[in-house]
């Protein structure tokens, strides 16, 4: 009896693994929206937005059990991913394709009968995902885009699921800050597989990229990120005192650009995010500053 309330438990942990909770870190940007427009203290728009985190993770979930199934074979040759719950055996894959699946129709059929536009961004970003996960990521300078286009598409999931609006301005500092994290991304990957001057097991795409085109890109990238911030707190048709912001902004960016050429880091901006306490503790304060700014001077 205890034998299989241990394989029970066993398959539990490996069907939660395979979720990559982890990687819902991404899915906060869905609450930009009710920060800016600063609708924390209405109920409805607090749940709304929860929902919408839930719904976008559970999405991002199916999607990663489809790739890691199609990639089960491969990934079994793969130094680290070898250790995932599919490819090492631990989780059978037709129980995390069905586990996929009910996660998918309950995010979907949800956001249909809840809100038909947010379904509809909801869908986009399934679709896109899904294409990136079987094509679009081994086409160089197109991966990136489509990675800093899921970070988009959360920004406006969350402002529709709200029922708020959202400037052009908000949009482009999502699709910027989002290269900015894809190309750190790429760039910690690249360095990896030239320190180990290995050609074997990594991305594909990374044979089309070098250390000097993907640093030029950051430069550009985050200069404009930058400048777009400073713009949209001028013109967001909220209080100009949000440009006291900007500085966490800065810094934020720099620090992780610090952590990308110095610490060698950057392979996994959702786990930076977390463990990272001058990043944690920079979210935070921009944060509160934004929703005292907001309590002052609105």
């Amino acid at each position: 009896m205890g034998e299989i309330v241990l394989a029970k438990q066993s398959v539990l942990a490996a069907l939660w693994m395979q979720l990559r909770p982890k990687q819902w870190a991404k899915n906060v940007l869905v609450f930009a929206a009710l920060l800016f427009s600063f609708r924390i203290v209405q109920l409805d728009a607090v749940i709304l937005s929860i929902y919408g985190f839930i719904s976008f993770c559970f999405t991002a979930s199916s999607i990663y059990i489809m790739n890691d199934y199609n990639d089960r074979e491969a990934d079994r040759h793969h130094p680290e991913k070898k250790h995932r719950p599919m490819a090492s055996g631990v989780l059978d894959p037709k129980l995390a394709i069905v586990a996929g699946f009910l996660l998918l129709l309950l995010a979907l059929g949800s956001s249909f009968v809840l809100n038909k536009l947010y379904f509809t961004v909801l869908l986009i970003y399934f679709v896109m995902n899904l294409l990136y996960s079987f094509w679009l990521k081994h086409v160089v300078i197109i991966d990136i885009m489509i990675i800093a286009a899921g970070f988009v598409l959360r920004a406006i999931g969350g402002a529709v699921i709200i029922n708020v609006p959202f400037t052009p301005w908000f949009l482009l500092c999502a699709m910027l800050l989002s290269l900015f994290l894809a190309i750190g991304k790429r760039r910690h990957e690249l360095s990896l597989v030239l320190e180990k001057e290995s050609s074997g097991s990594h991305r594909k795409v990374l044979n089309d990229y070098t250390i000097t085109l993907l640093d030029q890109m950051t430069s550009i990238v985050t200069a404009a990120t930058i400048v777009s911030y400073a713009v949209f707190t001028f013109t967001s048709g909220n209080t100009v005192h949000l440009m006291w912001t900007i500085p966490f902004v800065i810094y934020g960016m720099f620090r992780y650009l610090y952590l990308i050429h110095v610490e060698q880091k950057g392979g996994a901006p959702e786990r930076i995010l977390l463990e990272d306490k001058h990043i944690l503790v920079t979210v935070i304060l921009y944060a509160v500053a934004v929703v005292i700014i907001f309590a002052i001077f609105e």
